[in-house]
């Protein structure tokens, strides 16, 4: 029996499931003149060609293939890129013992004669490197007692629907990723330093190759703490890509069409990790048609990661990190003059729009501090749309949850964006993307990056230092996570330099809901505090405020802030009158994340009034409203007030089940 496999590597580990499923894939094939094909698809270096040595060895142990197995590399046989199959057919008959000076000169014949003797066969055969379907079609053998295992970058999507067992091959998880880094080094440094060796797996992003050249490194500096090898891998990784994967994707950049190598060029300049079709065409200038075409040109290549791509509200996508080290290095060699610079600029006036739409949709219409971004042209919004233009209460409730969930997901590229814009001195950007970051951050609070966000909405607005309503907008919004952090001296300073902003106000109607609304978030500094009394006397202010203006929403809002303060103070009939006004103000106008949070507020006195079932009526309808807003933060303290009302009821196995509930929230939205 003739064999011409690979050698096996020496470490592989994980892809059972791809392995599990060629196996029961072969157990099932019944055809008897057509070969069960088993596609092996993924970017350069994630180990398709040794996974498909693997796969073919253990098909022959397990089963009777008496042909053996033959192993083709399809780029051994290209001539500037283009296959010869003719050339592919004479190896193979070859090594099925046909004579040299009997294979047949003309393609057509080669072919038969090739299906005439595979046409009985029990063989393997493995097909490495193919770029198309039509490169594969001619090689096929002429039985259904055969197996053809075919690696590519791509999928490939030309081949006859249902013609393959498609087994697209995902990075590594961190976990193998680290199993595969520790069998290929063995050094106790790993264990020594733990957060350097994850720093080192995911600078890796699971690539087997990319993880094999780390572990080279390890091993050659023996002396080195990983600390200072993952700053130089860092450094050899950007400037000269994976050794043995680099040329592989030099090859697949070069065979692309002018319009998909100038978005790979450009996607690493992306802010953040993912990018979607709507982004990317905004990042080209493309337009929709061209960036879909470009993408899917990317995608044959393997040259993009679409693992996100149904799993996400956006439609994510993203490059490996490694593969986004050599678009980079791509870019810096070939983009034209300007070319990342305008990409960018139009990237980000784009982004910004979009999030302001979802900000709007989402939270409803309220007060900011600049006006919505013009479209940008040739490139659309994203497909969200307005609640207020919905036909019942139900569809305008969907649409607000789906741009909540919009802003959830693509809130590292917003933050990347807020970085940027700053970066390029676009203040306007900096200041409009704190709103919906904004938005995003009453629903999940505690997140560092935000913080962030908002302290450089504080320095552009400083810097840009003509529009006192920034001033006071931008740093009211970096107080509040400063409290929220226990960062009270530092809060405490920010209110004072925005209550300062207050008095270069004028009299617009915007200027006079931004004092009332400074004035109401002193007055939660306050509360945070501990100081309820004087917090109710700035709420009252505040609302007095929205009165002359008028603004109902505002009184509205600053009617709640009150109730939630007279709660604090012990003044719980109070409270119940302020609170089932505002709940029942926030039902009229629909403002999901106040409804849910006002009957969360009222609730809690109803239970201290001695009324536990209206109190729990209510608590459950916070707790759906949370639900459809994602928001960890308020589901876990509505677990955690229900499971209070199941103690004091004696309900203790019920109170123990929220209170696992809540604390598993905090956990997976880093609360604790």
């Amino acid at each position: 029996m003739r064999v011409e496999l690979p050698p096996e590597p020496v470490y592989f580990v994980n892809r059972d499931d791809e392995r599990e499923r060629a196996l029961r894939a072969v157990t099932e094939w019944r055809s008897r003149s057509r070969p069960l094909v088993l596609a092996l698809s993924g970017p350069g270096g994630l180990g398709k060609t040794e996974l498909a040595g693997l796969i073919a060895r253990t098909l022959l142990d397990r089963y009777p293939f008496t042909d053996g197995a033959l192993s083709v590399d399809l780029d051994d046989f290209r001539a500037d890129g283009v296959l010869d199959p003719g050339d592919v057919l004479s190896q193979l008959l070859s090594s099925l013992d046909v004579a040299p000076d009997q294979v047949q000169a003309q393609y057509a014949a080669r072919c038969r004669q090739y299906w005439n003797r595979t046409s009985d066969a029990k063989l393997v055969l493995l097909l490495d490197n193919a770029r198309y379907a039509s490169e594969v079609v001619p090689l096929l053998p002429a039985s259904g007692d055969s197996v053809v295992i075919v690696t590519s970058h791509g999928p490939l999507h030309d081949l006859e629907a249902g013609a393959a067992v498609d087994l697209a091959l995902p990075p590594l998880e961190e976990r193998a990723a680290t199993e595969l880094l520790e069998l290929i080094v063995r050094d106790h440094r790993l264990a020594a330093d733990p957060e350097a060796a994850r720093a080192v797996v995911r600078l890796c992003d699971g690539l087997p190759a990319a993880l094999h050249a780390a572990g080279r490194w390890v091993r050659t500096h023996r002396l080195r703490p990983l600390s200072r090898i993952l700053a130089d891998l860092q450094a050899e990784l950007d400037e000269k890509g994976v050794s043995g994967v680099e040329h592989i994707w030099d090859t697949a950049y070069a065979d692309l069409s002018r319009p998909a190598a100038l978005l790979y060029r450009l996607l690493p300049h992306h802010p953040g990790e993912t990018f979607t079709l709507h982004s990317a065409t905004a990042l080209s200038g493309l337009g929709p048609e061209a960036c879909q075409d470009a993408l899917e040109e990317l995608d044959r290549a393997g040259l993009l990661d679409l693992r996100l791509l149904s799993l996400t509200e956006a439609g994510q996508m993203r490059l490996p990190g490694p593969q986004r080290g050599h678009a980079l290095r791509r870019s810096r060699r070939e983009a034209a003059d300007g070319e990342v610079a305008e990409a960018q600029a139009r990237l980000l006036r784009w982004l910004v729009r979009q999030a302001q739409l979802a900000d709007r949709f989402a939270a409803g219409r309220r007060l900011t501090v600049v006006a919505l971004l013009d479209p940008v042209p040739g490139v659309p919004d994203v497909p969200l749309e307005d609640p207020e233009a919905a036909a019942d209460d139900e569809a305008r409730a969907e649409r607000a949850e789906r741009a909540a969930r919009w802003l959830d997901e693509e809130r590292h590229v917003l933050f990347a964006c807020s970085r940027l814009a700053h970066g390029r001195g676009m203040d306007a950007e900096v200041v409009a993307l704190s709103e919906p970051v904004w938005t995003h951050a009453l629903d999940h609070p505690h997140q560092s990056e935000a913080i962030e966000v908002f302290r450089r909405a504080v320095d552009s607005a400083v810097r840009h230092g003509g529009n006192a309503g920034w001033l006071v907008r931008t740093r009211c919004q970096l107080a509040r996570p400063l409290w929220e952090s226990e960062k009270l001296s530092e809060a405490q300073d920010q209110i004072d330099s925005a209550m300062s902003a207050v008095e270069l106000l004028g009299d617009s109607e915007r200027d006079r809901k931004l004092a009332a609304s400074a004035v109401e978030h002193r007055g939660m500094l306050k509360g945070a505090r501990g100081e309820w009394s004087a917090a109710l006397a700035d709420f009252a202010g505040s609302r007095d405020m929205h009165r002359e203006i008028p603004n109902p929403y505002g009184v509205l809002l600053q009617t709640y802030r009150m109730g939630e303060a007279s709660a604090k103070v012990g003044d719980l009939e109070t409270a119940h009158r302020l609170l089932s006004e505002a709940h029942t103000g926030f039902v009229e106008k629909k403002r999901e994340r106040l409804i849910g949070r006002s009957a969360f507020a009222l609730a809690g006195v109803l239970h201290r009034l001695g009324r536990p079932a209206e109190a729990r009526e209510l608590y459950q309808q916070s707790l759906g409203r949370a639900a459809r807003r994602r928001s960890g933060f308020d589901l876990a303290r509505v677990h955690d007030a229900l499971a209070e009302l199941d103690t004091a009821e004696g309900h203790l196995v019920e109170a123990e089940e929220h209170r696992t509930a809540a604390r598993t929230l905090r956990r997976r939205n880093g609360l604790v």
